[in-house]
């Protein structure tokens, strides 16, 4: 499997996962209507649990921009082979988001609320202010990016439990600093997903919110720049 097809399959299971649980408690009639917050991290973070033990091997498992960035910024990937992994890393939330629609749709078409809809798919803050939602997902992606290039490989393999300590870091960056922006993280977990809300034929939808939509991509990037900065520095 090449690293492209990797990180298309990788990210992918992310956004399956991702926005699969959120459509599970927010969408009306589905069994995990009004599950909570608790489900939504848990899910999440059991959706990189998955996309990383899957497709470690072939590409190294990045599933997000924002680490394909640090780890090139911090002199560890190839600058070279980065539009490639971004490539893929977006056609894969892409993808995913697909999928959850197809999984959901008799869900979606029952629930009229469209900002639960558009939920799904993609971010929106608790209080809108651009200013402190950008710092936000700055903050909680500088403390990903910081947390991964301290997550030393065990010297001997647990197998597909070597993929835990990332899952729990997403895990607790949710319970913790999730509350303000949904925490994203991840530019193609959230613009991947929102272009597709876009596309997709969603009865009853409204707009994507594209007037929101550079935080969860420009945050990101800045908060992983940052932490390749600070790793550098305390080499």
């Amino acid at each position: 499997m090449t690293p492209f097809i990797a990180e298309i399959i990788g990210t992918a299971l992310l956004i399956i996962f991702g926005d699969g649980v959120v459509a599970n408690v927010l969408l009306n009639k589905s069994k995990g209507n009004n599950g909570g917050w608790i489900v939504i991290t848990m899910g999440w973070a059991m959706g990189v649990f998955v996309a990383v033990y899957t497709v470690a091997r072939f590409s190294g498992a990045h599933i997000n921009p924002a680490v394909t960035i640090a780890l090139a910024a911090a002199g560890k990937f190839d600058w070279a082979n980065v539009p490639i992994y971004i490539a893929g890393q977006f056609i894969g939330a892409m993808l995913g988001a697909l999928i959850v629609w197809i999984t959901y749709r008799q869900h979606f078409n029952e629930t009229k609320e469209q900002d639960l809809q558009l939920a799904v798919f993609c971010n929106a803050p608790a209080i809108r202010s651009p200013l402190n939602n950008l710092v936000t997902e700055i903050i909680g992606t500088f403390i990903l990016i910081f947390g991964v290039f301290y997550l030393l490989p065990p010297s001997n393999s647990l197998g597909s439990l070597d993929a835990l300590p990332v899952a729990l870091l997403v895990l607790a960056i949710g319970l913790s600093l999730g509350g303000p922006t949904g925490y994203a993280i991840n530019p193609a977990r959230d613009l991947g997903p929102r272009i597709m809300h876009a596309i997709l034929p969603i009865k009853g939808k409204g707009g994507s919110d594209w007037s929101y939509s550079w935080i969860p991509v420009v945050g990101p990037v800045i908060g992983a720049l940052l932490a390749a900065f600070v790793f550098k520095l305390l080499q």
